[in-house]
């Protein structure tokens, strides 16, 4: 087994975490070390053996893995125990769903649900060829069977492939935003983070925004995007994206694609660390590994750790392009400005120009290329204050009113 996939007690405590989003309570957890989980029913027999009783000392209705199960593993360990067993994965798109509020997010979810079903549809119907090849099922067993579960099999791909086609139609309205903004050159700040690092609480400390939030996992599913000034010179978008947690279902990164694309096309990442959590290091470990994942290693990045107004002791060291903050005190938000405006400041600046009234071509060309704010047309010229671009800016610095300094000019 993948040492990632391990279970470990911080593991087996997200998990309880896990379950009661989900609305359930922990009865107990059983925690097993092996070299190799097995084939039939993932944990050994004598281990099942001590789980069943303490479902039926405990009057469990649900067992929950915290690994993802085979189809034939969920059903073999269902039959013995009784009850409804569920994996970490389905733990997790079940609270997906039901925290999913925009149609894109509905839609994210349903794709997610549809592509973790499929195969375990098919792993129910190949049980069923291998019970009634071998004569343990009823007469007729095979052909309606075989009717209803190729139907629902046909019924899921279709499904799926219209959400995919939904979900496309998403990225192409996310890519004409996107190319707006690049051509206007709004910057974008993303925020990403291991979920319930305090990620939306910091948006609206940021940006002075009142978004619900609350201590829960999975909090945030959509994104959300506000402006915020970072400095009297610079303007950016500050996106928030749904947080990142161990062994987050595969179906779920790839439905969720046309939201973290926003964070592939970011200027710059603020990884927000929960740094009140003892395990922060191992959760920042996640989220470095799915941002590489996602191919956005190349983006520049600030690593923001949070919640210091929760930390006993003293503040552990940080890296040198980190800052700490606390998202609910405000305090550090300024440093944080500051790094903000430093990762940007290679790239744009507001800057005012005079231009020649001659020079139409040139206001033709800021408008084109750059986000204008104020045009004024004055007896010594045109006014013109734009967020330029590096590029803008050294076709028309002679004229500058301002000096473009900060631009790496």
């Amino acid at each position: 087994m993948d040492p990632g996939e391990r279970s470990t007690e911080a593991t087996m405590e997200e998990l309880e975490d896990l379950l009661s989003t989900a609305g359930g309570e922990a009865c107990g957890t059983v925690l097993q070390a092996r070299p190799s989980p097995d084939p039939k029913s993932f944990i050994g027999a004598g281990k099942l053996r001590e789980v069943k009783q303490l479902v039926e000392d405990e009057n469990c209705s649900l067992v929950v893995f915290d690994n993802e199960l085979s189809p034939s593993q969920m059903k073999a360990v269902s039959d013995e125990l009784g009850v409804r067993v569920l994996d970490r994965s389905g733990l997790i798109l079940d609270i997906f769903a039901s925290r999913a509020r925009t149609r894109e997010g509905r839609l994210q979810v349903e794709l997610a649900q549809y592509k973790y079903m499929l195969p375990r549809l098919t792993g129910m119907w190949t049980h069923l060829v291998r019970q009634t090849a071998s004569g343990g099922g009823h007469i007729g067993t095979r052909g309606p069977g075989e009717t209803q579960l190729e139907t629902d099999r046909r019924h899921i791909r279709r499904k799926i492939q219209k959400l995919e086609s939904e979900l496309e139609s998403v990225r192409r309205v996310r890519g004409t935003q996107r190319r707006l903004r690049e051509k206007n050159h709004i910057p974008t700040v993303a925020l990403v983070g291991y979920t319930n690092a305090g990620k939306s609480t910091l948006l609206n400390a940021m940006t002075g925004d009142n978004i619900q939030t609350g201590n829960r996992l999975f909090d945030t599913l959509d994104t959300t995007t506000r402006q915020m000034a970072v400095n009297g010179n610079i303007t950016v978008l500050l996106s928030d994206t749904v947080g990142f947690i161990r062994k987050l279902p595969h179906m779920l990164i790839e439905a969720f694609k046309a939201t973290l694309e926003e964070l592939c096309m970011a200027n710059v990442l603020l990884h927000v660390v929960d740094l009140s959590n003892p395990d922060w290091r191992e959760q920042a470990k996640v989220v470095e590994q799915l941002i590489e994942e996602l191919g956005a290693t190349d983006i520049p990045r600030i690593n923001v750790y949070n919640k210091i107004d929760l930390c006993p002791g003293e503040i552990p060291p940080i890296d040198s392009n980190g800052v700490v903050v606390s998202a609910r005190t405000g305090e550090g938000l300024d440093a944080l400005r500051d790094k903000i405006a430093e990762a940007l400041g290679r790239h744009v600046r507001l800057i005012k120009f005079m231009l020649p009234h001659t020079r139409g071509d040139l206001l033709e060309y800021l408008h084109r290329t750059c986000s204008v704010s104020n045009i004024e047309y004055l007896e010594q010229g045109i006014s013109v204050t734009a967020m330029c671009s590096a590029e803008a800016y050294a076709r028309l610095r002679q004229y500058a009113v301002n000096s473009g300094e900060g631009m790496g000019l």
